[in-house]
């Protein structure tokens, strides 16, 4: 029974390979998996394993593949080529012995045709593998694929021709043909291959895209973008890129002299189109390259006498004389002088004279005249001191109405005494905590009067002792009559002929605040910044990017509005604080961010690097999330610039969604904008959908749009098609990356256009996706009726930031006048338990900016004048006095103000 327990698996074996060699009898699904026969010398308790096992494999035109498979201790070894068997006779087997077990070991090939591919699955995915047997039982390998490799001809995608500026990035797309394995992309310039890592200013995209950083001369050339795989090797057209330069004009040359040497003529000076020459079709220079001016040469005039005066009477000494002047004409211009004498003397008795000494009498006349000198001296010099004593009166100052006693509470001012004329008190009105300023304070001399109409406000200027008035005008005739008299200065040619991005006040040493509302900019103007005894009316303009030219060069971005804060020139004596929304997110490994300011001549220049501000500078900026504070003693116009250090540098978009109020027609629009995330550019496209009728359907969102070269782009789905139609050919909409990260135009935005399929339609629902290729992404969910849901309409309602344009003198500021006075003068001096400035700025989060504070002849007025531009209009004034009483001050009524300090 041993015997043939023994032999049944070899007879099953035998019987098995025979049915095998029988015609087509393996490619029947239903035989069973073939039995090997025992080999002597095996080990029964083993499987067999593989030593190398069939692997994955490309078909090239109509080369047959091979595939292999060896495996120990292997009685047989059978492919299985998409489940089902091949047939013994396209085995090719070796057996042998393994050198290191002494195992029996066998090797299996065989080859797998194009034909057979096509043939039982066509392009479909094609697999085989290996099956061995010992007497212990059978092991399978892994499968490995046979794919027809191709390359198709056509490029799905070809590099075009360009011309671009220098400095200028260059973006060259290709997509490759389609192809098994996937092509390989290389550029070629010239036929010479670009390699990036031997050049920084270039980059090959995840999309195979060339990308120049910054366009120089040498990158002018022929571009070929080559796709390759182990089928063929494919070329694209040819794109020719031309980096051209256009012209600039070199400095001018001095004056030359003027034609004519005495009298009119003309004078000349030039410049050539060589800084830098156009290069490569580049633009000429636009303008002349000489000029002209007429210019007159004073001729010279010499000079003559006028007639002689008559003869003085004789004298004591017996002469008499008469003189004459050299002014007829006078000699100029390089003129000769006259020649000869002034004065001519002669005897007048004929040389009959008798000289006596000088009596008493002469001696007394001197004498009288030299007092007579003294006491008009003096009375000159007391009529000076008189003068500046005057001068000085109407200096002195002005006691304010909004003095608050303690715990910042009002109280009622004392009246000024009668003896004091000069000083003028008014009772404030505490019915009321601020009082609007409209108007300018202005100086008539109406008559001698000493008397002041004064208006209900809440400022009094330094008055002499001529007549003034406050005068009030309505806002609209005021700001024309402003802006009709900033516009007679070449510097103030590029402001907005408009108030609703413009504010203006006068104001003195008391300082106030200018703003424009929903916009996020403000400019704060702490107390005694002006110089005492001085008035000065002054403005604050937001400008659209589009007005004002702002180069930028390489990865620079506008984050911030153009702001212009003025007139320029003007003397300051503590630094005002201008404030402005960014779109940057700021962080020093990602951006390299800088202040601009432009000249006069209308030059930029970079004022400020933020990170690197030198306390004693003019000009210093704190950056929070949203908006910067920043600090100078000079106005201008201002810009917040950054410059991209790696991709993760971002600007942050507002994404809005707006839609027609009124759907009159089959055809309904959805209009997306893509803003920087400023209130300013907010407050725009709100008025400018107000104008068109438009409404928002969804909540606004922010995405980080990155320095990654990549465009935006926008798409909408899930439209129900059974009620609506989308009008759009393609399948997503796109931004491109420039238009975003230059910053310079506004409104940007895609529409997409939906048809009603009946006109009783109403319901829409669909998604809008915005998103940036390899980056950051939004999605909205658009569900409500187009004819009577307004639920997003309340989001964007623009509120009126703290009420008027301008505010001026203490309503202006949360913190009291004197209560400001007496924290300044506790906290200014150093004190040894740590109870100063010092402490204060760490309280409030600002000990990063001590070195600058302590710069400041009072680092305590500073930290005050940057916690109210932060906290405006709506500062918790109680956590202040907390944070200050905290520092531990001995004197308990540091917080209170006395009616006698009133």
């Amino acid at each position: 029974m041993a015997v043939l327990s023994g032999l049944w698996p070899a007879l099953l074996g035998i019987v098995l390979a025979a049915w095998l060699r029988g015609s087509g009898a393996q490619q029947s699904a239903t035989v069973a998996n073939p039995v090997p026969n025992p080999v002597p010398g095996s080990n029964p308790d083993l499987l067999p394993h593989f030593l190398v096992e069939p692997e994955d494999v490309y078909i090239v035109k109509n080369k047959p593949v091979l595939l292999v498979c060896k495996a120990t201790p292997a009685t047989q070894i059978f492919f299985k080529c998409n489940g089902e068997w091949v047939r013994q006779v396209d085995h090719v087997i070796e057996r042998s012995t393994d050198g290191s077990s002494g195992l029996p070991s066998m090797e299996v090939r065989i080859n797998v045709s194009r034909q057979q591919v096509e043939k039982v699955f066509g392009l479909e995915e094609f697999w085989c593998q290996c099956v061995a047997w010992s007497s212990s039982g059978t092991t399978k390998s892994q499968k490995a694929y046979i794919r027809i490799a191709y390359l198709r001809k056509n490029f799905e995608q070809e590099p075009l021709a360009k011309e671009v500026s220098l400095e200028q990035g260059i973006v060259l797309p290709c997509r490759p043909p389609e192809g098994i394995p996937p092509a390989e992309v290389e550029w070629l310039r010239n036929e010479d291959l670009v390699d990036p890592s031997m050049d920084p200013n270039v980059y090959i995209t995840r999309e195979h895209s060339l990308v120049v950083r910054q366009a120089r001369l040498a990158d002018t050339a022929n571009y070929t973008c080559v796709a390759k795989n182990i089928v063929a090797r494919r070329r694209s057209a040819s794109a020719a890129v031309i980096v051209y330069v256009n012209g600039g004009w070199s400095t001018w040359t001095e004056w030359s002299v003027c034609s004519a040497s005495c009298g009119r003529g003309w004078q000349k000076r030039s410049r050539s189109c060589t800084n830098p020459a156009p290069l490569n079709g580049g633009a000429f220079c636009e303008g002349q390259n000489v000029q002209k001016t007429a210019c007159a040469t004073l001729c010279p005039v010499d000079g003559s006498w006028s007639p002689w005066s008559k003869w003085s009477a004789c004298g004591l000494d017996c002469t008499h004389w008469r003189s004459r002047e050299c002014s007829d004409p006078a000699p100029r211009n390089g003129g000769e002088e006259c020649q000869g004498t002034d004065l001519d003397t002669r005897n007048c008795t004929s040389d009959l004279c008798v000289h006596t000494a000088s009596g008493p009498e002469d001696v007394a006349l001197y004498v009288g005249l030299i007092a007579v000198a003294v006491c008009l001296l003096l009375l000159l010099l007391v009529l000076i001191l008189v003068y500046c004593r005057k001068k000085e009166g109407l200096d002195s100052d002005v006691a304010d109405s909004s003095i608050l006693t303690s715990g910042f509470q009002p109280v009622s001012i004392k009246p000024s005494k009668a003896d004091s004329p000069h000083l003028l008190t008014i009772q404030p009105d505490l019915s009321t905590t601020t009082t609007t300023y409209q108007g300018s304070l202005c100086p008539r001399q109406d008559g001698p009067s000493p008397k002041f109409q004064l208006t209900n406000g809440h400022l009094l200027s330094p008055l002499g002792s001529g007549r003034h008035t406050l005068h009030h005008s309505s806002p609209t005739s005021e700001a024309e009559d402003f802006v009709s008299r900033l516009s007679t200065q070449n510097y103030f040619r590029s402001l907005p002929r408009g108030t609703s991005n413009m504010a203006y006040g006068t104001f003195n040493f008391l300082g106030g605040r200018l703003m424009i509302p929903n916009t996020g900019i403000s400019l704060l103007i702490p107390p005694d910044a002006i110089p005492r005894g001085k008035i000065y009316e002054i403005y604050l303009t937001l400008h659209k990017p589009e007005d004002v030219r702002l180069p930028l060069a390489g990865c620079q971005t506008l984050l911030s509005p153009i702001v212009s804060c003025g007139p320029p020139g003007v003397l300051l004596t503590r630094p005002v604080i201008l404030t402005m929304d960014h779109c940057g997110e700021p962080s020093p490994e990602s951006w390299s961010l800088r202040l601009k300011k432009q000249s006069c001549e209308g030059s930029w220049e970079d004022v400020l690097h933020l990170g690197e501000e030198a306390p004693c500078h003019l000009y210093y900026c704190q950056l929070e999330a949203g908006a910067c504070y920043v600090f100078t003693e000079q106005l201008g116009r201002f810009a917040l610039v950054g410059e991209a250090l790696s991709v993760a540098a971002a600007k942050r978009l507002k994404l809005l969604l707006f839609a027609p109020v009124a759907c009159t027609s089959l055809e309904y629009n959805i209009r997306v904008y893509c803003l920087h995330d400023t209130h300013d550019a907010l407050k725009e496209v709100v008025q400018l959908e107000k104008q068109l009728g438009g409404q928002l359907i969804q909540e606004p969102r922010v995405l980080h749009f990155k320095d990654s070269y990549h465009n935006l782009r926008l798409s909408i789905h899930d439209v129900p098609s059974s009620l609506w139609k989308s009008k759009l050919l393609v399948s997503y909409q796109e931004i491109p990356f420039y238009h975003i990260w230059n910053g310079t135009q506004q409104y940007l935005h895609c529409t997409f256009t939906l048809e009603r399929v009946s006109p009783s339609t109403s319901d829409l629902a669909c998604k809008v996706w915005v998103w940036q290729v390899e980056g950051d992404g939004q999605s909205f969910n658009v569900n409500f009726n187009i004819t009577k849901d307004t639920r997003f309409s309340e989001l964007l309602v623009l509120e009126s930031e703290g009420g008027v344009p301008a505010l001026v003198g203490p309503s202006a500021f949360k913190i009291p006048f004197l209560i400001r006075q007496k924290i300044i003068t506790s906290l200014d001096p150093p004190c040894s338990r740590g109870a100063d400035w010092r402490t204060l700025a760490q309280k409030l989060h600002l000990d990063s900016h001590l070195s600058f504070f302590a710069s400041k002849p009072s680092p305590t007025a500073m930290i005050l004048n940057l916690w109210e531009a932060r906290h405006f209009p709506n500062g918790n004034l109680s956590q202040l006095a907390a944070a200050v009483a905290g520092l531990g001050q001995p004197d308990a009524g540091l917080f209170t103000v006395s009616e006698a300090e009133c």
